[in-house]
């Protein structure tokens, strides 16, 4: 069985690194993620310099990772319209727009209620209607505000974005608070319901939990999931918490029971060793020191 890595590293995992990382940095790390056979990447973030100033280097970007890689899966993620007519205009086919289950996280996380982040996604896909949208689905699992908000209120949301004409979703634990039950409830329910729909994963490493999550995630038949060198990144809701699941370690794990990534571990370690070096972060990979 094939699984889908989903490295979205260049974006979540660089987003909350406070010192500028050149672009020339991260074109390296990215032709190296390639390099190690990566084939899906989250390669930026169409959103405000003045918001995240890490993300100003956006079109130039994806300009040059287009020109180099014109048959990968390269997407953006993009808050807002304007973000989407930026990634369009850049050249883009593919975009992940972000909505919180939550309302109090939606307000915390875009500053925007709910309703307003499903009225900004219905212009976006009337105005931009080539563009493919994944719609991430933040505090699937639970919101630092609200908690566990339930698998209902995640099936009527679903709903509701189905009816928008929704079928990718990205199904996030954003703070790290899911555990193997939850996910496997979750994950068997929404692919029973919503059959013509592709659904990934992205669980955050906050208490050692995203491998096993992830896993749970797979064996309920989940085959595409997302992760970050190095295990890089992780919620601004949950300070000195640990960051994503580690590409590394998912690749490691799924290689050695027999599931097909496609990707050299090997070449994927060596650079998120690398990483570490250059780039001062939160990370959550566990092989990162071993020699």
């Amino acid at each position: 069985m094939e699984i889908q890595i989903f490295e979205v590293g260049p974006r979540d995992g660089f987003q909350n690194i406070c010192d500028y990382i050149p672009v020339e940095t991260k074109l390296k790390i990215i032709d190296k993620l390639v390099d190690a056979g990566i084939q899906h990447m989250q390669i930026t973030s169409f959103v405000s310099p003045k918001a995240i100033p890490q993300m100003r280097d956006a079109k130039e970007i994806v300009e040059i990772c287009l020109k180099k890689y014109p048959t990968l899966d390269l997407f953006a993620l993009v808050p807002n319209l304007r973000g989407a007519q930026m990634a369009y205009e850049t050249g883009l086919k593919k975009v992940t727009n972000v909505i919180s289950l939550s309302e109090s996280h939606n307000r915390a996380n875009i500053n925007r209620s709910r309703e307003q982040s499903l009225e900004e996604l219905e212009r976006i896909l009337h105005t931009y209607p080539q563009l493919e949208v994944c719609v991430d689905i933040a505090t699937v699992f639970g919101c630092p505000f609200e908690g566990d908000l339930g698998i209902v209120a995640l099936l009527d949301f679903l709903q509701n974005l189905y009816e928008k004409g929704i079928r990718l979703f990205n199904l996030c634990d954003t703070i790290g608070v899911a555990h193997p039950k939850q996910v496997r409830e979750i994950i068997k329910k929404v692919l029973e319901i919503y059959p013509d729909c592709t659904f990934q994963i992205h669980i955050h490493d906050t208490r050692n939990m995203g491998m096993v999550n992830t896993l749970a995630a797979i064996e309920c038949g989940i085959t595409e999931v997302q992760s970050t060198l190095g295990g890089l990144g992780g919620c601004p809701f949950a300070p000195g918490a640990s960051g994503n699941t580690a590409t590394e370690d998912l690749v490691y794990m799924l290689e050695k029971m027999g599931y097909e990534t496609n990707i050299n571990f090997q070449k994927l370690l060596d650079l998120s060793k690398w990483q570490t070096t250059i780039i001062q972060g939160n990370y959550s990979g566990h092989h990162i020191h071993i020699k």
